[in-house]
């Protein structure tokens, strides 16, 4: 995932805690990504390029995700409960 530089964080970290604020379940979090896209291609355009751009964003999220979020939950969780044999 690219990293991006702070002050682009800090444009962006208000909005973002203020929605996070007002997330309350799933389908409310995957519209508010799915609007989210929607919203970027609006503004720059529909091409393949620009689907493809936020669907790819989508993904790689997915995965910092996994890599920064849930891999080190479960570690914990092995770490308490015992690995599978």
């Amino acid at each position: 995932m690219p990293y991006i530089t702070q002050d682009r964080r800090d444009s962006f970290d208000d909005a973002l805690r203020t929605l996070a604020d007002n997330v309350t379940n799933e389908g409310e979090l995957n519209y508010c990504i799915y609007k989210l896209a929607t919203l970027v291609v609006e503004r720059t355009g529909e091409s393949y390029a620009k689907l493809a751009m936020c669907s790819s964003a989508m993904e790689h999220a997915k995965l910092e995700w996994y890599r920064k979020r849930l891999a080190p939950y479960e570690d914990v969780k092995i770490a308490e409960n015992g690995d599978i044999e």
